[in-house]
């Protein structure tokens, strides 16, 4: 008889109460008494010097306790150098607050303190800058032009990142083949948006000289080793608390200047400072994502199999660098041949300042991979004449050449495109829709229907950044302890931003100790109760934190197997396990309930520990770290049928259908929701979403009048079959999947609007693929001027 797990239960989301009641307890409700509140003056230049600040007004004005520049912040902090050794790769500084120069709107001139954050917002108007405004840089190819303006005075150029990389002998390839594909894909500037903009609140206790924070960050360990470093602390000095978090998706990661400031404000005034940016500060100023030009080449045969593969990339980085400015494209360029076969692969990657928003992660910074890549096949496809999924077919790994080496050297083991694609293929039902789409062309509806098969990087370990020069580590750390009443608790170095963390993780912690979930209580997001880890980005949460979890469940359970056996005088545990908080027995085959229960052990290990067998420590607690492999990967098949009204260029979604290998699920509802999550995200950037610059650097999307994102509206339902193959290289066969949704979004829109644009031999190589966009190419095609 198979016994019941935990893991793998459709539980409901345990934090969900406190949401959907109301009693959730966000930045906003922690009241501090005494609190000043923070308010930037930002420039609205794109690129100007800072000659004259003129504060005196606003130091004067009602209820203003400080007014700060960049001088007093250089005094306070230290600047974020960005110097990793790593060939290719400028090394930058940033200050807290700039100097002598405004790099991109809504940069950082002044903040203003006040009693009420009104006053502050009131004050920073009396605030007089003199600037000198110079030319702005304000895309790729401007920025990498020799003659182009600095955008970073330190630097000798603007190419911030450059760095090549070949495997096997594309050349030879490419000299001798017969045919040479080529094609290009521009993906915009899009930002995170999240319901929850960026704020802080700092508290400076001068007694014990201890920096209290409350800030909604996905990595508190790293975030305080950080703040604690630019503030001249030790971490021993710092506690980061994250109360819940209304959203992140990679926009909470890094530790922001107005974030520095405030800290540094609440240490230098003795006095509790908060911030909170406003929706239009957050879509200027926080952080943005994309924006990346890609250029491919393919040497194939007349089949259509790839014989060699080169990749060009350019990303526009904007103004700083917050992260390692190759740490983006690079990991695009590593991790872009996917579920197909290909040894001989060359890829250039070059990143460039520009004077825009900063950019960082956004969930599947990766995402344009899977459009690359299955657009590449495409247009294989289009240029012999042959069917792209046999085309695919012909490239695609199979289940006996794996485990396989991409030619970036990362290794991809227990996936099956192969299996999620002809099960996709089969469910959708290919034959029907395009005997539909020959009689809806005729009537004057065009259909299309496309595919994108996605292997999805997750887990990223300690060995590959060390491989790939990215400073950083994979690993991840938990505790659990049975308290003396038998109680659960347990704690890992992540924290949730909406994952449902609290339920999966309980799920993995109750599964070997043998009870109910809902008796465990995890602990998330203070830094002086929850061990070291690196948090929550990429898709590392489930693998990575529900792994080192399991490892101290089961350290746990041996521990408490080994006591009860002592207490029943067995010499050993092995015919013993825990089941509904008691001890069973195997005996003639049977399991029996006749040990003690877990509290009753547990009271001994605390209270009686002379009982305990020789050698083993009094308590139950168990900490543990866990690195990863170099990466795990997961996949999926990504089908859509969409539906283009040529004469205004409007795109309808009208099926949307996934099927996903993510490895061992922890919780079937918790996944469904998280990939429909991220599908969603998908189709929104796919069809709306474009941060848009002006010539001179003025963002003309600062609002959501603007800044378009889907509804419900735009969004169909979306099927999602489960056809999952365990990792073999995790503790709990779990492989990610919280960012393929995305990446299957990006490439299976344009793959069905193409289809529905092929009649007129229209091929879309940039998103989104607004009406404005797609009436563009259509204008001039005969069905377009009767549109």
């Amino acid at each position: 008889m198979t016994e019941p797990r935990t893991i793998g239960a459709a539980l409901p989301r345990k934090e969900d109460f406190r949401l959907i009641t109301g009693q959730g307890r966000y930045l906003d409700d922690i009241a501090v008494p005494n609190c000043l509140h923070a308010h930037f003056l930002r420039s609205p230049h794109a690129h100007a010097r800072i000659v004259v600040i003129d504060c005196k007004e606003a130091r004067a004005a009602e209820g203003v306790v400080a007014v700060v520049t960049g001088r007093e912040l250089a005094e306070w902090t230290t600047p974020l150098r960005m110097a990793p050794p790593i060939e290719g790769l400028q090394p930058t500084e940033c200050p807290t607050m700039p100097l002598d120069k405004a790099r991109f709107i809504g940069d950082l001139v002044a903040c203003i303190v006040a009693t009420d954050r009104y006053l502050a917002e009131d004050a920073a108007e009396l605030i007089e800058v003199s600037y000198e405004a110079l030319e702005p840089v304000v895309d790729l190819k401007q920025a990498l032009a020799t003659d182009a303006p600095l955008v970073d005075d330190h630097l000798p150029s603007n190419l911030v990142a450059r760095q090549s990389f070949s495997a096997g002998d594309p050349g030879s390839h490419f000299a001798e083949a017969e045919i040479v594909v080529t094609a290009e894909f521009r993906q915009a500037r899009q930002t995170h948006a999240p319901i929850e903009t960026r704020g802080c609140c700092a508290l400076w206790d001068g007694g014990r000289r201890h920096l209290t924070i409350h800030i909604g960050s996905q990595v508190p360990h790293p975030f305080r080793t950080q703040l604690a470093r630019r503030l001249r602390l030790t971490e021993s000095q710092v506690t980061v608390l994250c109360p819940d978090i209304g959203g992140a998706f990679g926009q909470k990661i890094a530790l922001y200047r107005e974030e520095l400031t405030v800290a540094a404000l609440a240490r230098q005034l003795g006095r509790p400072v908060r911030w909170r940016e406003d929706r239009a500060e957050n879509l200027i100023a926080a952080s943005h994502a994309r924006e990346d030009v890609a250029r491919i080449r393919a040497a194939v045969d007349r089949d259509g199999r790839i014989l060699a593969l080169e990749l060009e990339i350019a990303e526009d980085l904007g103004a700083y660098c917050f992260y390692p400015a190759n740490y983006l494209a690079r990991v695009v360029a590593m991790i872009l041949t996917g579920p197909y076969r290909i040894d001989d692969y060359a890829f250039d990657v070059k990143v460039a300042l520009t004077n825009k928003c900063g950019n960082g992660p956004m969930r599947a910074p990766m995402a344009i991979t899977s459009w690359v890549m299955e657009g590449t096949i495409e247009a294989i496809a289009r240029r012999l004449g042959l069917d792209p999924v046999e085309v695919r077919r012909l490239n695609m790994l199979q289940r006996t050449d794996l485990p396989f080496t991409m030619p970036s050297g990362l290794l991809v083991e227990d996936i099956t495109p192969r299996e999620t694609m002809e099960a996709a293929l089969r469910i959708f039902d290919v034959a029907a829709f395009r005997e539909r789409q020959v009689r809806d062309r005729i009537r004057g509806i065009h259909r299309g229907f496309g595919l994108c098969c996605v292997v999805e990087s997750t887990t990223y370990g300690s060995a590959f950044y060390k491989a790939a020069g990215i400073p950083g580590s994979g690993h991840e750390a938990g505790w659990v302890k049975i308290e003396p009443s038998g109680a659960v608790n347990a704690s890992v170095g992540l924290m949730a931003s909406g994952q449902g963390y609290e339920t999966t993780f309980a799920q993995v912690v109750a599964d070997p100790l043998g009870i109910d979930p809902a008796e465990v209580h995890i602990h998330l997001g203070n830094t002086d109760t929850a061990p070291y880890g690196m948090g929550s980005r990429g898709a590392r949460g489930g693998t990575a934190g529900g792994g080192v979890l399991l490892i101290a469940a089961q350290t746990m359970r041996d521990k408490v197997l080994t006591i009860a056996a002592a207490l029943l005088g067995l010499n050993s545990s092995g015919e013993l396990r825990l089941r509904g908080g008691r001890v069973e027995r195997q005996l003639d085959g049977e399991w029996h309930a006749a040990g003690p229960s877990l509290a009753d052990i547990a009271h001994v290990a605390y209270f009686d520990p002379l009982r305990l067998p020789p050698g083993l420590a009094p308590g139950l607690e168990a900490h543990c770290t866990y690195d990863p492999p170099p990466m795990t990967f997961s996949n999926a098949t990504h089908l859509c049928e969409v539906r283009l009204d040529v004469a205004t260029g409007h795109v309808i979604v009208e099926r949307y259908l996934v099927v996903e290998d993510c490895g061992t699920v922890y919780n079937p509802a918790i996944v469904r929701g998280q990939q429909q999550g991220a599908i969603a995200m998908g189709i929104s950037g796919v069809l709306l979403e474009e941060v848009v610059y002006d010539e001179t650097g003025q963002n003309r999307s600062g609002s959501f009048a603007d800044y378009l994102l889907a509804t419900a509206v735009e969004i169909p339902p979306i099927e999602v079959v489960s056809q999952h193959t365990p990792s073999r290289q995790t503790p709990t066969g779990s492989k990610g999947m919280s960012e393929g949704g995305v990446m299957g979004a990006i490439g299976a829109l344009p793959s069905a609007v193409n289809d529905a644009l092929a009649p007129f031999g229209i091929v879309v190589d940039r998103q989104p693929l607004t009406p404005m966009y797609l009436r563009e190419l259509l204008r001039d095609r005969s069905i377009g001027k009767r549109g």
